[in-house]
């Protein structure tokens, strides 16, 4: 289990292709494609996720602010095997908030980790997570590199979203 932080933005993304072209071109490490279920549960601080997946099974607590740009996430990540008893516990001490069902294409491209989701009942986003994996990041410089990776996309001010998937769903 591990504290990290990172920053991230989200946007709607009308053409994925567009931007899988892009990352293949740019030598992308694809890491996969992973059909996640998160289950969002009831907490009093921040929001806490069990994800569900083929690629990725983690409880993750995280608090981020919903603003459309570039934002950081302070997030607390425990890998998980064992999905189906820890949900059982976690569903009955808490609560169901809400599940998110998603397709997700993982790329990385040094400590930046792209995701190109499909997301049943919203549509499709790419997220781009800049990741200080040894804490020697500066949040200015990784604002930065988030940024760049915004213009290098093009992707439009205007298709950034300021909540997560949870929320977007439960509007």
């Amino acid at each position: 289990m591990g504290q990290s932080k990172n920053i991230e933005i989200k946007a709607k993304c009308n053409d994925l292709e567009i931007i899988r072209r892009i990352l293949i071109k740019s030598n992308a490490d694809f890491k996969g494609l992973d059909h996640q279920i998160d289950t969002y549960f009831f907490v009093k601080n921040g929001r806490l996720k069990l994800r569900e997946g083929n690629i990725e099974n983690n409880l993750i607590h995280y608090n981020r602010p919903d603003n459309a740009g570039p934002k950081q996430s302070d997030f607390t990540l425990f890998k998980t095997e064992n999905n189906k008893g820890i949900k059982d516990v976690l569903s009955k001490a808490l609560g169901v908030k809400v599940i998110v069902d998603k397709k997700r294409e993982i790329y990385f491209i040094n400590n930046v980790k792209f995701h190109l989701d499909t997301v049943m009942g919203l549509g499709t986003f790419i997220e781009i997570e800049v990741i200080d994996f040894n804490g020697n990041a500066s949040q200015n410089d990784m604002i930065k590199t988030c940024n760049h990776y915004l213009r290098f996309f093009g992707i439009n001010e205007n298709d950034l979203v300021e909540s997560s998937y949870s929320d977007l769903i439960l509007d």
